[in-house]
């Protein structure tokens, strides 16, 4: 199937066709006739699936449809809703919609916590037909006048499961609250659990539900690999494994933002330009540190999971897992991250003895032991335990209970990505 089957606007393929696409995704071939015949949607689809054009092109055709039946949006108001967790992500799916929207006559911007507020006020004034928003900052504005939602016609729920794990569940409802009864819903989450199901029930009428790629599968074409060592080695043997293998481009994740700091000072001092990259950073400091990442100007990025969600890095060859996530899912959102669109990568952990626990969860959720290897001087005076293999269904961790004062993508979640293709 190509991108001119599905019935979109001239606009929208030329746009498609200037970012070099031709063939849709599974989930673009089944979301995007679905939504442009007014249907509810609930699908399963991971970071890198192409889900974020699944969702904006056909929202865009129907925002440019409605347009020339004289439905212009008002002052203040929103015509199309999309809230993802994170800033991150939500600078990620504004780019989609300014790059496939570019030849339409409609506006857009994206709100976010961790700027000024005036601005992103002074944005909506005009009115906008496509917002994309965290929940947090979205609620902070709707306080102050500054959003009204009398003329929203399409609502997205963007990792819906993330939403859940990182306590946003209370804001969306207040969010759901403001919002007309009678609208278009979509929402696209990793996986469908209990929780996303009790969501689904007040929020998709009769939807279509289509699921594109199994749960917690890692990406097929990643490489990976455990290197045992004592926790006081782990700086020095990703410093030789960076200059050893003369990996130019690494992502590192840390669990902490102090051991994401403390790594990359090291790696600096040993003459590898890196930058750390998690929540205490300014969201100027996070958008220099990736632009820098991605012309090269540093060779590491040290991250926690938090920051690096919604990371859109292509053509990534390695990840490098300094210290086990606590969730398990959360390592396979982390190796996701290399070995996209088809390439090779690969995803090398460095594990000590204090993290079997860690290890024991990992290899449980993706049914299979990963190999070892020792490296020659690094031999850990502490081994660690040999896995066995646990063939008890693997369950997720309970989504954590909302803390106040944290909103915008502050929280450490847990989520799974595959192989990217548009996105």
């Amino acid at each position: 199937m190509q991108f001119t089957e599905l019935n979109l606007l001239p606009e929208l393929l030329k746009a498609i066709d200037e970012k070099g696409y031709s063939t849709p995704s599974p989930i673009q071939q089944q979301a995007i006739p679905a939504v442009l015949a007014g249907r509810d949607l609930m699908a399963a689809a991971q970071t890198g699936t192409g889900k974020t054009a699944g969702f904006t092109l056909p929202l865009l055709q129907l925002l440019a449809q409605g347009q020339l039946q004289g439905r212009k949006v008002q002052s203040n108001h929103v015509r199309a809703l999309i809230l993802t967790p994170t800033r991150e992500l939500a600078a990620q799916v504004a780019e989609s919609v300014t790059t496939y929207g570019k030849h339409l006559p409609l506006r857009s911007t994206v709100v976010f916590g961790g700027v000024k507020i005036n601005p992103q006020m002074m944005a909506l004034r005009r009115g906008v037909d496509t917002l994309i928003a965290t929940p947090g900052r979205l609620l902070d504005l709707y306080q102050q006048n500054a959003v009204k939602f009398g003329q929203l016609e399409v609502l997205v729920l963007d990792e819906a499961d993330r939403m859940l794990d990182m306590g946003f569940i209370h804001d969306i409802k207040k969010i759901l609250a403001l919002l007309p009864k009678k609208r278009q819903n979509l929402l696209f989450s990793a996986t469908f659990s209990e929780e996303i199901r009790t969501l689904a029930r007040g929020l998709v009428a009769n939807p279509l539900e289509v699921s594109v790629a199994p749960a917690n599968t890692t990406a097929e074409r990643v490489e990976q690999l455990i290197y045992p060592v004592d926790k006081n080695r782990k700086a020095a043997l990703v410093t030789k494994l960076i200059n050893d293998n003369n990996w130019q481009q690494v992502l590192i994740f840390t669990k902490t933002k102090h051991m994401a700091n403390k790594l990359s000072l090291h790696l600096d001092a040993a003459g590898i330009k890196a930058a750390p990259i998690h929540g205490n950073k300014s969201q100027n400091a996070r958008t220099k540190a990736l632009a820098d990442f991605k012309a090269g100007t540093i060779r590491a990025l040290v991250a926690t999971d938090i920051a690096a969600r919604g990371l859109d890095i292509d053509q990534l060859p390695q990840v490098v897992n300094f210290e086990l996530p606590n969730v398990a899912e959360d390592y396979v959102h982390r190796i996701g991250r290399t070995g996209r669109a088809g390439a090779a990568g690969h995803a090398i952990s460095l594990v000590c003895a204090d993290e079997s626990k860690e290890l024991a969860g990992i290899e449980r959720l993706i049914k299979q032991q990963l190999p070892r290897q020792l490296m020659p001087g690094f031999e850990p005076v502490h081994p660690l335990a040999e896995s066995k293999l646990n063939s008890k269904p693997y369950k997720p961790k309970k989504p954590k209970a909302p803390r106040s004062g944290h909103r915008d993508g502050q929280r450490a979640p847990a989520t799974k990505v595959t192989t990217k293709t548009i996105s």
